[in-house]
């Protein structure tokens, strides 16, 4: 028993050993990691509300409240609200499908759910223009309709709402470039988990949605969470891909980022305008970094697996 125990000992110290650096080592990678964190994050994070309050609180509260400003967050808010349960619905049957099944063409399935994170959103945004802009295979469709006759029921028109330079557009853009998120996060848990809980409840005479409600969601609940606080941040500050589908149309197609630029790129516009509507995105940031921290701490185990695979 002794022998045993210093021998757990002495791996123990084997294993700092080769793990420990030098004191000052440590000291200069932390004081690094200080002075990155510093400079390149919490300097100008702290640079924005500043500038957005450097005009005084009455001009930060007309600035984020003028009818523009109102109708960008509108957008927004309404952007992510459509966008993030269609990926949570994704999310859930794509990570289901991959970690409960095995079929052919899983490995494609799975370069597809990652494609939004090689491909530029910008390209994203062209590749909607080219299929339902004007010049695009999508737009007699949106244009004049398809005209057809079913016998006994008469004359019908299917046409398409305009895709593009609408809320449409943008959402379908942001649509694109979020929805691995969800999809991620569950995928290596629920692999991990298997599917032995889930053949128990089913063999004790529970349905499906039974089997899905009380056991499935319930083991990757937290896992959802995260995927959509990180999707939620994502769809709220996404630029490039909505930039194109846009327009740029002042209280129409401007969601909060399309906004900050077109008021920091105007000629004579106050520069703190459009840093208080910024500091609304930094905001927003930082509550899911919060958040995301809170549910690390309470719940990191359940999370750990994740971020292994």
């Amino acid at each position: 028993m002794y022998t045993e125990h210093a021998r757990e000992s002495a791996h123990k110290r084997r294993a700092v050993a080769s793990t420990t650096e030098p004191r000052w080592v440590q000291v200069l990678l932390i004081a690094v990691a200080l002075l990155f964190l510093l400079g390149f994050l919490l300097l100008p994070l702290v640079l924005v509300f500043v500038e957005a309050l450097s005009g005084g609180v009455q001009a930060f509260v007309s600035a984020i409240t003028e009818a523009d400003a109102l109708a960008a967050i509108r957008l927004t808010l309404l952007v992510t609200a459509i966008v993030v349960p269609l990926n949570l619905v994704f999310g859930i049957a794509a990570a289901w499908v991959v970690s409960k099944h095995d079929f052919r063409g899983k490995r494609l399935l799975v370069s597809l759910i990652d494609l939004p994170f090689a491909v530029s959103p910008v390209v994203a945004g062209l590749v909607f223009v080219l299929i339902f802009g004007a010049q695009g295979w999508a737009w007699p469709l949106i244009n004049e309709g398809w005209h057809f006759a079913l016998p006994w029921l008469g004359e019908f028109t299917l046409q398409l709402p305009k895709i593009i330079f609408s809320t449409p557009g943008i959402v379908l853009a942001t649509t694109f470039v979020t929805f691995p998120f969800i999809a991620r996060e569950l995928m290596p848990l629920m692999e991990q988990q298997g599917t032995d809980e889930e053949l128990a409840a089913l063999s004790l005479g529970a349905s499906g949605w039974q089997t899905f409600w009380r056991v499935t969601l319930p083991n990757i609940r937290w896992a959802l969470l995260y995927g959509v606080l990180l999707c939620s941040a994502r769809a709220m500050g996404e630029f490039g891909a909505v930039s194109v589908v846009s327009g740029h149309i002042r209280g129409r197609t401007n969601t909060l980022p399309l906004h900050v630029e077109i008021l920091y790129n105007d000629i004579g516009q106050n520069y703190g305008a459009a840093f208080a509507v910024a500091s609304l995105l930094a905001l927003s940031a930082l509550v899911t970094l919060i958040l995301k921290a809170y549910l690390e701490w309470r719940h990191g185990e359940s999370l750990a697996a994740n971020h292994r695979h």
